[in-house]
């Protein structure tokens, strides 16, 4: 009898969603688990605080569906994309973040994440979103899709331009960011007249504000 019993726990388990959750806000990360665990097809199998727990436990594991922050310690969410899908190319991931510039969608989306939500998403959406990428699905709200596709018409920065608006919204003058990129001044200003140019924007403190916005720089 007890067999029997174990046998169909086993079986109940093995027919649900497996997920791991990585967010470095510990009463995020219990609260999410609760949601989660009280729906019949759907087990928390494992958590993570931080990028390099995540990746550890997902080769543990195994989850069907990996929830991840985009902002984490050691590795971040892109990070984590990237080193799961280097071994897996069928892993799917889901980025749940507060941030939701165009280019912190693009990133996550071109690293791989099969979905995107905000974390102010209700519960209904998270547990749709579940279960939409475990069928093969992609998640991705009209809003935030909007402005994946705004970010992926505009023209992005190079490397070198996004070291210096960086530095630039650092409070660093030209001639300081020459130093520290090794580059002459009038190398610098040529790539402020590009960033200016791709931001739309006429001067340092508006292109400051507008990359911020998109999640080019941080603050």
């Amino acid at each position: 009898m007890n067999r029997s019993s174990d046998g169909r726990k086993a079986s109940a388990l093995a027919k649900k969603v497996k997920v791991l959750i990585a967010d470095d806000h510990t009463m995020f990360l219990a609260g999410l688990t609760s949601i989660i665990d009280m729906e019949r097809d759907m087990i928390v199998v494992a958590q993570a605080t931080d990028g390099r727990q995540a990746a550890d436990q997902w080769r543990k594991h195994r989850p069907n569906i990996t929830l991840v922050d985009l902002r984490m310690p050691v590795l971040d969410g892109v990070g984590v994309i990237e080193e799961i899908r280097r071994e897996d190319t069928s892993a799917r991931i889901v980025i749940l973040t507060t941030y939701d510039s165009d280019n912190d969608i693009y990133r996550a989306i071109k690293a791989g994440a099969k979905g995107y939500l905000l974390k102010d998403a209700r519960r209904e959406e998270l547990v749709d979103c579940i279960r939409k990428v475990n069928a093969g699905e992609t998640c991705i709200p009209p809003a935030l899709m909007q402005k994946l596709v705004t970010g992926i018409h505009n023209e992005p920065l190079t490397d070198r331009e996004g070291e210096v608006l960086q530095l630039l919204a650092n409070g660093k003058s030209n001639k300081e960011i020459g130093a520290t990129l090794f580059i002459s001044e009038f190398t610098v200003k040529g790539h402020l007249r590009n960033i200016f140019t791709k931001l739309n924007v006429l001067s340092r403190t508006e292109a400051i504000s507008a990359a911020a916005r998109r999640g080019l720089v941080q603050l």
